[in-house]
């Protein structure tokens, strides 16, 4: 299976939080979309690695992806060498995404930034030929997605542009929404961790919606491109901006 866009994130719940709006709208268009998960969230202070897949797979469903895979990175702990590069070119040069989503480049938690990193070489190096690897004992063809983009997360940072997912927002909660075990639930004995403090999903509404009147719509999820991307004419940045 070819997919259109493939998301990368460091966590199960990082691509849900971040970029699940434009996931669903090109789903919705009828585009293959699909999510690797680096690692199981095994250090997460709240819920247990089972939940996780549980959780993960109920959000897949909701943003319409086509595929999910665990690459069973060690959390906290996996590293931009090799090794690790190796585990996702196999599955960008099977998968052939156009479009790359990866973590921030910069962010609070050190998975996230290190991550970020860690995916955009791995796309850089998928496309080198004599780097060989195999899926299923068959040689693999050299693949670079056309496209890197950096979506935000917690560190506030100047995107490059946003996406209008207005249509699609009430998706993406619904998606956020089936990682129970890791938000505020005042019945919950688990001990209290940055996500499930009272009012961090309203934060998430607040930056859609701020990133959303940055370009005249109700929300936007916004991303960083380390290179310029190229338009074939003015006419392709134009939105119905609100008067």
């Amino acid at each position: 299976m070819k997919l259109h866009i493939l998301a990368i994130a460091a966590h199960p719940d990082d691509v849900e939080l971040s970029c699940a709006g434009t996931l669903i709208k090109h789903a919705l268009a009828g585009q293959a979309t699909g999510v690797i998960d680096l690692s199981e969230s095994e250090l997460s202070t709240r819920g247990t690695v089972e939940n996780r897949y549980k959780e993960a797979k109920a959000a897949g469903e909701v943003m319409g992806i086509k595929v999910r895979h665990n690459l069973k990175m060690a959390d906290g702990f996996f590293r931009n060498d090799e090794a690790h590069q190796r585990m996702i070119i196999t599955y960008i040069r099977h998968y052939k995404p156009e479009i790359v989503l990866a973590n921030a480049i910069a962010d609070r938690h050190p998975d996230h930034s290190r991550g970020g990193r860690l995916i955009s070489d791995a796309c850089f190096y998928s496309g080198l030929r004599k780097i060989e690897t195999t899926w299923e004992g068959k040689p693999q063809e050299a693949w670079r997605p056309k496209r890197v983009f950096h979506y935000l997360q917690d560190r506030h940072a100047e995107p490059n542009f946003i996406v209008d997912i207005s249509d699609t927002f009430d998706k993406k909660l619904q998606a956020i929404k089936c990682y129970s075990s890791q938000f505020y639930n005042p019945d919950s004995t688990e001990p209290l961790s940055y996500i499930a403090t009272e009012g961090f999903i309203d934060n998430i509404i607040h930056k859609d919606g701020f990133n959303g009147k940055r370009i005249g719509v109700k929300y936007g999820e916004g991303f960083v491109s380390e290179n310029i991307p190229g338009i074939s004419s003015l006419d392709d940045i134009l939105l119905p901006l609100i008067p």
